[in-house]
C-alpha cells in the first residue's frame, strides 16, 4: 500500500506540474483587436428535436450585436418535436435573418450532427461570401457580444478555428457533481495551453462553439474529411491542424449550455455514449484507462484509509497527500462554476462514476449499441 501511495502521489506531482497546468482555468479569448473591415459570418446550428431549449438559445444568437454581415441557418436533423416551426416563431420577432433547412435522413457513413452540418455549410458555399462559419449547438446561449468576440479573436491572432468550453448547466445534485468534472477531465485530456500551441501534436474543440475559417474548412476536406466521427469536435480539430490551420480553445465567458440534466441516468448516457469512442473502441486503451483512474483517482482515498487501518503512517501520508493535490488542482474548475469547494474533496467518487461509465460504454458496444444519440447508434460493430 506504501508503493501504491507513492506512486499515486508521484502521478499527481507529475500531472500538477507538467501536464500543462490543465487545471488552471484562465484559457480565455486571446487578445483581440477589432479589424477595419467586419467579415461576414454564418452562424449553422444543427438541431433534432432541440424545442425545450430552443426558446432560449435560438433568441441569443438572432440577437448578436454583429458590425458585419451574419445570418443564422438552423439546420433541422429530422426532428419530432416541432423544432422547425418553432425557430421559424422566434424568428418572426426580430433580429438577425434566419433560414431553417432539413437535410433529410443521414447517407450511409455520417453521424446525423454532422451530416447537418453538412447540409448547412452547403447552402454557406452557396451564398458565397461568408469568411467564418460559426458551428453552435442548439443548446448554446450566446451573450450578445459573443460572435463579434470570437471573430476579434481570429481575426487578431490569425487563427483559423477558435473554440470555446460552454459553461455547462450546474444547478441539481448530479449535475454538480459530475459537469465541473467533465470539464476537468476533458481539459487533463487535452490541456488548453497545449491544443494553443502553433504545430502542437494536441488538438481538440469544443462542439457547442467552434468558429471556422471556411478556406480552412475547404482546405481540409470539413465535413466530408470527418463524416464517420462520433466525438465530431476533436476530430474537427485535428482535421484542421492537419491541413496547416491554426486552432485555439479555451473557456467560454459568453456562452453557456442551457440543456439540464436533472438525473443521474442523463448525464451517464451523455459521458457513456462516446466514452469508448475516444478509445478507438481498443480494449487495450480500455484496460490502461481503467488502471490509471484507479491509480490516479481511487488509489489515493485506498492507500489513505488503509494506512490508518493497518497502522501505517506512510501509506496514510502519502494517500492523503496525494488526494490532497488530487483536490487542489480541482479547486479552480469549482470556482469557474461558482461551486462549493467541499467537493473537491468527493473528486475519487466522480472519478469511479466515470469509470464504470466508460466500462458501460465498452460493454453498450460489444453489445452492438453503439453510440446512440436521439434515437441513432453509430459505432456499433458492423455499423457504419
Amino acid at each position: 500500500m506504501e508503493w501504491i501511495g507513492a506512486g499515486s502521489l508521484a502521478a499527481w506531482v507529475w500531472l500538477a506540474l507538467a501536464q500543462g497546468f490543465f487545471w488552471r482555468t484562465d484559457v480565455r479569448l486571446p487578445e483581440r483587436a477589432d479589424p477595419e473591415r467586419w467579415p461576414p459570418v454564418a452562424v449553422v446550428v444543427p438541431a433534432r428535436d432541440e424545442a425545450e431549449v430552443l426558446p432560449v438559445s435560438l433568441p441569443s444568437l438572432l440577437a448578436q450585436k454583429y458590425p458585419g454581415r451574419a445570418e443564422v441557418i438552423l439546420v433541422d436533423d429530422g426532428s419530432t418535436d416541432g423544432t422547425g416551426g418553432l425557430a421559424r416563431e422566434l424568428a418572426a420577432r426580430g433580429g438577425l435573418p434566419l433560414t431553417v433547412t432539413a437535410p433529410g435522413e443521414p447517407e450511409p457513413g455520417w453521424t446525423g450532427k454532422l451530416w447537418a452540418v453538412r447540409h448547412g455549410m452547403a447552402l454557406v458555399r452557396e451564398r458565397g461570401d461568408a469568411e467564418y462559419v460559426l458551428l453552435t449547438d442548439a443548446d448554446i446561449a450566446h451573450a450578445p457580444d459573443s460572435l463579434r468576440e470570437l471573430v476579434a479573436a481570429a481575426h487578431s491572432a490569425d487563427l483559423d478555428l477558435v473554440s470555446q468550453m460552454a459553461r455547462l448547466r450546474v444547478v441539481s445534485f448530479w449535475e454538480r457533481l459530475i459537469v465541473p468534472a467533465f470539464v476537468y477531465f476533458f481539459a487533463q485530456l487535452y490541456p488548453f495551453r497545449w491544443v494553443n500551441r502553433p504545430g502542437a501534436r494536441t488538438a481538440a474543440a469544443a462542439g457547442g462553439c467552434v468558429l471556422l475559417r471556411r478556406a480552412a474548412a475547404e482546405r481540409a476536406g470539413v465535413p466530408d474529411s470527418i463524416r464517420h466521427a462520433v466525438i465530431d469536435d476533436v476530430t474537427l480539430a485535428r482535421a484542421v491542424r492537419r491541413a496547416g490551420g491554426r486552432i485555439w480553445l479555451g473557456l467560454g465567458d459568453r456562452v453557456e449550455s442551457v440543456r439540464p440534466y436533472a438525473g443521474l441516468g442523463t448525464l451517464w448516457r451523455m459521458v457513456s455514449r462516446s466514452a469508448y469512442a475516444q478509445l478507438r473502441h481498443n480494449p487495450l486503451l480500455l484496460a490502461g484507462t481503467v488502471a490509471g483512474l484507479a491509480l490516479v483517482y481511487l488509489a489515493p482515498p485506498v492507500a489513505l484509509a488503509a494506512g490508518l487501518a493497518a497502522g501505517s503512517a506512510t501509506a496514510a501520508a502519502l494517500g492523503g497527500a496525494a488526494w490532497a493535490v488530487m483536490a487542489g488542482t480541482y479547486l479552480p474548475m469549482l470556482r469557474y462554476y461558482r461551486q462549493p469547494l467541499w467537493l473537491a474533496p468527493l473528486l475519487p467518487g466522480t472519478a469511479l462514476l466515470y469509470l464504470l461509465m466508460t466500462v458501460d460504454s465498452a460493454v453498450q458496444h460489444y453489445r452492438g449499441r453503439g453510440a446512440a444519440w436521439k434515437g441513432r447508434t453509430y459505432g456499433a460493430p458492423g455499423t457504419s
